[in-house]
């Protein structure tokens, strides 16, 4: 039988680079020991198979060494220290979101819409009570609005609705594509921007807690606001290395709580807990973005901060893991490609400017069957 000489540190390059337990892929391979330790060789067949598991292009097995591969898009990330070489479910997800934008911007062109004006339109000079209320305009985005959600979760999907009627591409998945066997890491990314006038996106890690979703979308928005494509994982953390992720984060904050009601919106001496539910409810956003506005306006100092902000992260990521329930299929796939994007590709195909197969391709769907009712969902009478 014919093998096929892999050079050892490609398939360790596979496996760290898909984050695939050693133990795991051994009882689906077998041979993967021998193989990694240069021992024996696999067939084609079997090589295919691991290109496959590992999500990893069979040609890459062909090179003398490991590829560098490197982010299509700058990174601005803090939490990306002590971390792995760079995951497939990342790269993919990027490159996917390219391919949308892509088609999506030929379409804009060909229905000659106009750059829209406010993708690049701040600078770093510009103070972030000023980017804020240029966003907060642009978006119909206010305080006001939110409280009247039920919840800071519903004010998320209306600050969602808000961006994309605006005219932004807002994605949400916590997965690849629509597999449910690939799921992003949080600690990885929270998210990232593909700036451009007349197709902006932003994509949204959907595996985080909804808590910094919100959080993640207005430090996104920020970006857009620069004109700057970037991926990022949109800590609200102390300091950062990157002069444009502190201006952003600045800029995300006062979107979500402006600073001058919140201070007004402090009681003297409450306790912490009561003022963290009674605010929330006000502003509706996150505790995490509250105890951080706390931090900014020295409500709390540094250490006491730290230790509420950590407290209730673990209290917010332990009741996300009770709450994790199915869905209506259509609904979320929808939000995992947009809603803007999902209504536009649907239209160009049913009006034969797209090719089903590339719908089907960039929805991450197979059957015609589920692009019909996916139209229905959108309201066209396919």
């Amino acid at each position: 039988m014919t093998r096929v000489p892999v050079q050892p540190a490609l398939f360790v390059w596979a496996r760290q680079r898909a984050r695939m337990d050693e133990a795991v892929l051994a009882a689906r391979f077998p041979q993967l020991p021998g193989w990694e330790a240069g021992e024996t060789h696999p067939t084609l067949r079997q090589l295919e198979h691991y290109a496959q598991a590992t999500h990893a292009p069979l040609g890459y097995f062909f090179l003398p060494a490991p590829p560098q591969e490197a982010l299509p898009i700058p990174d601005f990330r803090t939490l990306r220290q002590g971390l792995p070489r760079l995951s497939a479910d990342l790269l993919d997800v990027i490159y996917t979101c390219q391919t949308r934008q892509t088609w999506y911007r030929d379409e804009a062109v060909i229905h000659g819409e106009t750059p829209l004006p406010f993708v690049g339109s701040a600078t770093l000079a510009t103070p972030a009570t000023e980017a804020a209320q240029l966003i907060r305009q642009t978006l119909g985005f206010s305080v006001d609005a939110r409280r009247e959600c039920p919840s800071w979760a519903e004010a998320l999907r209306l600050f969602i609705a808000q961006a994309e009627q605006a005219g932004v591409m807002v994605m949400v998945s916590g997965v690849v594509m629509n597999n449910n066997m690939r799921h992003l890491d949080p600690q990885e990314f929270r998210g990232f921007v593909l700036a451009d006038a007349l197709a902006p996106l932003v994509f949204i890690n959907g595996a985080d807690s909804k808590a910094a979703q919100m959080f993640t979308l207005a430090h996104e928005l920020a970006h857009l606001w620069l004109g700057q494509t970037a991926l990022s994982d949109a800590a609200m953390v102390e300091t950062s290395n990157h002069a444009i992720e502190t201006w952003c984060n600045r800029v995300a904050a006062e979107l979500l709580v402006p600073q001058t009601e919140f201070r007004a919106a402090l009681q003297r001496d409450e306790a912490l807990d009561l003022a963290l539910q009674r605010l929330a409810r006000h502003f509706k956003v996150s505790t995490l973005v509250l105890l951080r506005r706390m931090l900014d306006v020295g409500w709390l100092d540094r250490n006491a901060f730290w230790g509420a902000y950590r407290a209730e992260e673990a209290r917010l990521k332990a009741l996300a893991m009770r709450n994790t329930g199915g869905g209506d299929f259509y609904r979320t796939t929808v939000a995992r490609v947009s809603k803007r994007f999902a209504q536009t590709l649907v239209a160009s195909t049913l009006e034969g400017r797209t090719l089903y197969r590339d719908a089907f391709r960039m929805l991450g769907i197979a059957k015609p069957s589920t692009f019909n009712e996916l139209g229905r969902t959108l309201g066209f009478p396919t």
